[in-house]
């Protein structure tokens, strides 16, 4: 990783403690950022299906999955290209909502999230349940527009931001560990922005 200069982060002191190692405070820009070029989805056509490992593969409309009950992140997201975004409001519903509905079998311990467009990324169970991850459509009080993912994407505000899929379509239950697109292009398994996991060995 290039070197970060001291005038870049501030005096020693002066660094933001929501601030993960190597990142920068974004303030009112939310980059864009992708590796595919952007679809424009609608939401008739737009569908989310739990797979794989569970008792029963369950899928959702639009109109459905909007009408599960609502929940609501507040907090920061960190992007592996050094950003983060402090204080975002993000409405949707919880993937443990999702999964319930689909009941995991004992075997699963992790998923690969698929978007509408072909990436996928990969993830421990553990990091999308028990309060950790959405399936969300509004930002800071509007739609998510296409550039950030809409009408839908995963949200996965502990880990670095490429594994909150953009469009996403569904999430697979697997029992072992199946990288994803960045993950099988030399990012980390993982992801965690305060580990500074960005890059296979990290």
């Amino acid at each position: 990783m290039a070197g970060i200069t001291r005038g870049f982060l501030g005096r020693r002191g002066d660094r933001d403690p929501r601030l993960p190692p190597g990142q920068y405070d974004a303030r009112d820009q939310w980059p864009v950022l992708h590796a595919e070029a952007t679809p424009r989805i609608r939401t008739e056509t737009w569908t989310f299906t739990v797979e794989g490992l569970v008792e029963q593969e369950v899928s959702w409309t639009w109109d459905e999955i909007r009408a599960l009950p609502r929940a609501r992140y507040e907090g920061d997201i960190h992007c592996v290209t050094t950003w983060s975004k402090f204080g975002m409001t993000f409405d949707g519903v919880s993937v443990d909502t999702l999964l319930a509905a689909a009941r995991p079998l004992p075997s699963a311990s992790y998923v690969v999230a698929f978007s509408h467009t072909g990436y996928t990324t990969n993830l421990p169970l553990a990091d999308v349940t028990d309060g950790k991850a959405w399936v969300v459509w509004d930002a800071d009080g509007h739609p998510l527009t296409a550039e950030h993912g809409g009408p839908a994407r995963l949200l996965v505000p502990h880990l670095y931001f490429w594994k909150s899929a953009k469009w996403v379509s569904g999430l697979r239950l697997l029992d072992h560990d199946e990288p994803g697109f960045w993950e099988r292009n030399g990012y980390h398994d993982r992801g965690d922005p305060w580990l500074e996991q960005r890059y296979q060995g990290d």
